[in-house]
């Protein structure tokens, strides 16, 4: 009997110091995430960033600080109907503004590697913007550049809506493209090379197949995918084939993977269906007072997170995403782009910003060394950042 009490007081050591060794690894470590949907959601709904936003977003201010977040992009995001995306963008910019010049000591605005590592050693937030939507420039170069003298360093290319000069993965999939063939034109090319000029990443998520690899042809920097995750695990029509794992690794960029449980889990769809088939009769009453799909799933979520809980893929399932890329190309070219605040469902335990540690500790058990945790978690942002904007 005392040999087993022994044994089992041992075990509980082990795990403590287990979860000790990672906390201390995570927060000495750099960790950057290239996708997050606050900005918008501000603008929607009022929220300032530097209040306690528990219970109403995924992020903010102080929370960002408690899960040990560095290094933060920005997502400045409308959807293909806005008029106007252009000025919408500024006015997603200027929130961010607002928020910087009132905590300058918490946050800071990050352009190059010499303010970036300023903000990393005075433990202010780096704070940058990616433009998700190549819409948003309204195809003008001079637009482009006026985003970039803002504080964008990376535009993803397409949004789930084709450009004139660039196909989306959804409309090359869903075979609605509206364009005369798939990929880039010229001007999209242009937009590549002034995008390489400026110093401001290329990134692939959301963009089409032809899009991706004319992309990949004609761009001299490498490339960030910066909310995207593995197709082969969970065939949702923007996560990255294998030939396309590839070729970012071959192109020296980066994959950020994206928490959303539906590209995660291939049978987390089935399961939400059943979810609203089951209070389909508040759904459609709901449906009546706003009928965008995020008002209906944010209230519904909100109202029955046990069944919420049921329905959302383990913590697991996002380190298989990792895994596979670093078996199929190494730890040198897979990252995070969560995409809080622009999900309404993640695998479990990740409610929202606070919970990145539980992603250190998960590689440690998966037998990840210190060396390439900190790679995944910052480090190979930090590289790409630096090949494309010095």
């Amino acid at each position: 009997m005392k040999k087993i009490i022994v044994c089992f007081l041992l075990i509980a050591v082990c795990r403590n110091l287990s979860a000790q060794d990672a906390e201390k690894l995570h927060f000495k470590s750099v960790l950057a995430d290239t996708h997050n949907d606050f900005l918008s959601k501000s603008v929607e709904k009022g929220y300032a960033m530097d209040a306690d936003l528990r219970g109403k977003t995924m992020s903010d201010l102080s929370r960002w600080k408690k899960g040990g977040v560095d290094i933060q992009i920005f997502s400045v995001w409308c959807d293909g109907n806005m008029k106007n995306p252009f000025s919408y963008a500024n006015i997603q910019m200027d929130t961010l503004y607002a928020v910087i010049k009132r905590n300058p000591d918490k946050i800071a605005l990050a352009g190059n590697t010499k303010e970036l590592k300023r903000a990393l050693r005075k433990h202010e937030l780096a704070a940058m913007f990616g433009v998700e939507g190549g819409h948003m420039i309204e195809n003008k170069l001079e637009n482009l550049d006026s985003l970039y003298k803002r504080g964008a360093r990376y535009m993803t290319l397409t949004w789930n809506n084709s450009t004139p000069w660039a196909t989306s993965a959804m409309q090359e999939t869903n075979g609605k493209n509206p364009n005369p063939k798939k990929g880039l034109n010229d001007f999209g090319k242009e937009v590549i090379k002034r995008m390489n000029d400026l110093g401001m990443m290329v990134d692939l998520s959301h963009v089409g197949e032809q899009t991706f690899w004319d992309a990949i042809a004609t761009t001299t920097k490498p490339v960030i995918v910066s909310h995207s995750s593995v197709y082969a695990l969970c065939p949702a029509f923007r996560n990255l084939k294998d030939d396309q794992i590839k070729a970012v690794a071959k192109n020296g960029g980066l994959i950020n993977v994206n928490f959303f449980s539906g590209f995660i889990d291939s049978n987390y769809e089935k399961r939400n269906i059943a979810f609203g088939l089951k209070h389909k009769t508040e759904m459609d009453s709901l449906k009546k007072i706003n009928p965008e799909p995020y008002f209906t799933d944010e209230f519904l979520y909100f109202k029955y997170p046990q069944e919420v809980q049921y329905i959302r893929p383990p913590l697991s399932m996002l380190i298989d995403h990792i895994d596979y890329i670093v078996k199929m190309v190494g730890a040198d070219y897979v990252g995070l782009g969560s995409d809080f605040d622009g999900i309404n469902s993640g695998p479990q335990q990740l409610d929202d910003v606070t919970s990145y540690p539980l992603i250190t500790k998960a590689l440690l058990e998966r037998g990840y060394s210190k060396k390439d945790i900190r790679k995944i978690l910052g480090e190979n942002f930090m590289r790409v950042f630096k090949a494309n904007c010095k």
